[in-house]
């Protein structure tokens, strides 16, 4: 079994009360249980978010049967998910090198220590 790890960047609206309602959101048993299934039952292994300011950086990593498409569409259909989205959306602002309306940004990985000499 093999794993994929993608890294995405986001920010939050720099308001401090803002920020407490996100991580509380987040806190384990937080998220709606259809939210977290959903995610699991994507391949998504591991997920993990990190928060330093307002700037979020997300780990996640994928087994072999993720299809970020397939996924797409399921989360598109899938209330829960849906409204959780939306929720998080009014948290979120886009970094200001995104596109318009962007959140969740996919980064370049630009180094790795088990690449080197």
């Amino acid at each position: 079994m093999t794993t994929t790890r993608k890294c995405f960047a986001v920010d939050l609206h720099d308001d401090p009360e803002l920020i407490a309602r996100y991580r509380h959101w987040h806190r384990a048993g937080g998220p709606p249980a259809a939210v977290t299934a959903a995610i699991r039952a994507d391949d998504i292994r591991e997920l993990e978010i990190y928060l330093i300011g307002n700037r979020m950086f997300m780990i996640m990593e994928q087994g072999d049967d993720f299809d970020p498409l397939a996924k797409a569409q399921r989360d598109a259909a899938n209330e829960d998910v849906t409204a959780w989205d939306a929720l998080m959306r009014t948290f979120q602002k886009t970094l200001p090198f995104g596109p318009e309306g962007s959140t969740w940004l996919e980064m370049e990985r630009i180094y790795s220590l088990t690449e080197q000499p």
